[in-house]
């Protein structure tokens, strides 16, 4: 009210004297209250101060958000009063200071540095101007190591021939200085360097004394040749009859199977106790096989070389040694009759022998150790040897002619075993290189080949007596099944574990009428396993060491022969 009062008596004032004074403008009021921004203009300031201020980098907190500008901006500011270097502890990074990256690539670092050790002079990062010698910089057009135009690389390979022409002209003048042993040059040309190649010596007349030793080294040499193409070593042929008599009072040869040997019943049984222990082999033996079909001989190889033939039925004694191999005889095999046999030596000779005489019928070699030996199962192919070596192949002779007939050679290791099934057109062999091969008979191709990641090698491998089936010794303490039919898929319901075998070729046999499973162990043992449900049925503890081999009988359903390392031969 009072400002209404007041303006209404200025008005009236103007109005009553126009003349007495000149118009004057009114003093502004405002009716809000009066505010103190005082406060407000320090914010301000203090804002537009810390905007521009960069922020301190040894602060763990920021009270405001700071541009970008004040993030990035280097650091400044005064020195450390108390650092030597002036830099605060909280912005060292480094025992000398503090360290920043830069945005340079390793490539254009390594450009630089190049160029600054080659010409003197190289780019500022900041990519502005140069630094470094300037004389070589306008020289070469600022170029670096690595940009150097075509024509001056052109030029440079023309100006270093021409160095390299000019140096061997001086060479060439300086000859007859370098001649003189004691010159520096004549060192410099004659030194050789450990890498230089052998100088060839051109050669001269041979005197009549130099002439009559070389005639006698190609001599020798051609006689070392030839001995080391030896194909097997070569040992004197012995047989020793143990007998009382070759031929008996009928005139029946000791090797005749006795008239009333014949198979009493068709169940075999588990054996439970020792019959009878063979023992002449001053070694290990390494393989026994019984006489084919009657079984009243048994034929056993040694590692003292030699070879025996025992009496199963009579006296139980020696009959003949077979000395022939001049060391361990590795592998047996009978032909169908059992009048004749196979052996394979680590000599690297295979003979074939008589086995009523002892006489060796003929010997082959290819220079290379033979592990498996075979003959065709076949009558009419009697004559047919395989026999697996230790150089991959598994080799075919005929031994009627001595010739070598047909190779095999797809293995990649040494030939183990051979194992003729599908009534003898195929055969399927196993070798170090932990694969299966099937071939067809007389043909040097593999039919189906058997590899897979999880397989071991296996040393030893059987046929069921039904022919379906065969069974393999695989190195990893298993016998794995494997179907004879045309896929040769493994049964994966079959598998016999227990014994330990790892690392010894152990011999897998079957009872004659299918229903066990039998295999030595590296522990001496002979193990028995059911075929139907795969359990362990029996195990004798039958040799001190490995008990490799384990053969039975084909005609006396209950028994077994055992041979081990202990040099040993057992009957259960």
């Amino acid at each position: 009210m009072d400002l209404i009062q007041s303006y209404d008596e200025d008005e009236e004032a103007v109005v009553s004297s126009p003349e007495s004074s000149p118009l004057r403008m009114l003093k502004t009021k405002s009716s809000a209250p009066e505010v103190d921004d005082t406060a407000l203009a320090l914010t301000v300031a203090n804002v537009n101060q810390s905007n521009s201020k960069p922020i301190n980098p040894t602060q763990h907190v920021v009270v405001t958000n700071p541009t970008y500008e004040q993030l990035w901006a280097p650091i400044l500011g005064p020195a450390h009063p108390y650092a030597k270097d002036g830099i605060a502890q909280g912005m060292r990074n480094h025992k000398l200071g503090s360290v920043e990256d830069a945005s340079i690539g390793s490539f254009v670092f390594d450009e630089q540095h190049n160029t600054f050790q080659k010409h003197g002079y190289a780019a500022d990062p900041s990519g502005m101007n140069y630094v470094g010698d300037v004389e070589a910089l306008r020289k070469n057009d600022g170029e670096s190591v690595y940009n150097v135009r075509q024509s001056e690389q052109k030029r440079r390979k023309i100006e270093k021939n021409k160095e390299e022409r000019d140096g061997e002209e001086k060479k060439v003048e300086i000859e007859p200085e370098a001649e003189n042993p004691e010159s520096e040059a004549w060192l410099t040309r004659n030194r050789k360097s450990p890498w230089s190649r052998k100088k060839e010596v051109v050669q001269g007349e041979l005197t009549e004394e130099q002439k009559k030793y070389a005639e006698e080294h190609a001599k020798k040499k051609e006689e070392k040749g030839q001995q080391n193409e030896a194909k097997g070593e070569h040992y004197a042929d012995k047989s020793t009859f143990h007998g009382k008599e070759e031929k008996d009072y009928q005139g029946r040869s000791w090797i005749e199977a006795p008239k009333d040997a014949k198979a009493n019943n068709d169940h075999c049984y588990i054996p439970k106790r020792l019959v009878h222990t063979w023992s002449g082999h001053t070694k290990g033996v390494s393989a026994i096989r019984f006489f084919p079909k009657h079984g009243h001989l048994l034929l056993s190889a040694g590692m003292d070389c030699k070879v025996k033939i025992w009496d199963v039925y009579n006296s139980g004694k020696c009959m003949r040694t077979y000395m022939g191999h001049g060391k361990a005889v590795r592998d047996i095999c009978f032909s169908n009759d059992g009048t004749k046999f196979l052996t394979a030596g680590y000599d690297k000779n295979i003979k074939y022998w008589d086995t009523e005489t002892g006489q060796v019928i003929s010997t082959f070699s290819t220079g290379k150790i033979p592990y498996v030996v075979k003959l065709n199962p076949d009558d009419d192919k009697q004559n047919i040897l395989l026999a697996g070596m230790s150089d991959k192949k598994i080799v075919q002779w005929d031994i009627n002619t001595g010739e070598i007939t047909q190779e095999y050679d797809q293995h990649l290791g040494a030939v183990n075993t051979i194992t003729f099934v599908d009534n003898n057109r195929r055969f399927v062999t196993s070798s170090d290189d932990k694969s299966l091969r099937v071939w067809e008979f007389g043909i040097p191709v593999v039919i189906k080949y058997i590899s897979e990641p999880h397989m071991h090698s296996m040393p030893s491998i059987s046929v069921h007596p039904n022919g379906n089936w065969l069974a393999a010794q695989s190195l990893d303490n298993q016998i794995l099944i494997y179907s004879t039919r045309e896929r040769f898929q493994l049964n994966k319901k079959k598998r016999f574990a227990g014994h330990i075998a790892a690392g010894y070729a152990c011999q897998v046999n079957f009872s004659p009428d299918g229903r066990f499973v039998m295999s030595g162990d590296g522990e001496g043992k002979c193990w028995f396993w059911d075929w139907k449900s795969c359990k362990v049925f029996r195990t004798l503890k039958c040799h001190n060491g490995v008990c490799i081999g384990a053969e039975w009988h084909p005609l006396e359903q209950s028994k077994v022969a055992t041979c081990g390392w202990d040099g040993l031969i057992k009957y259960w």
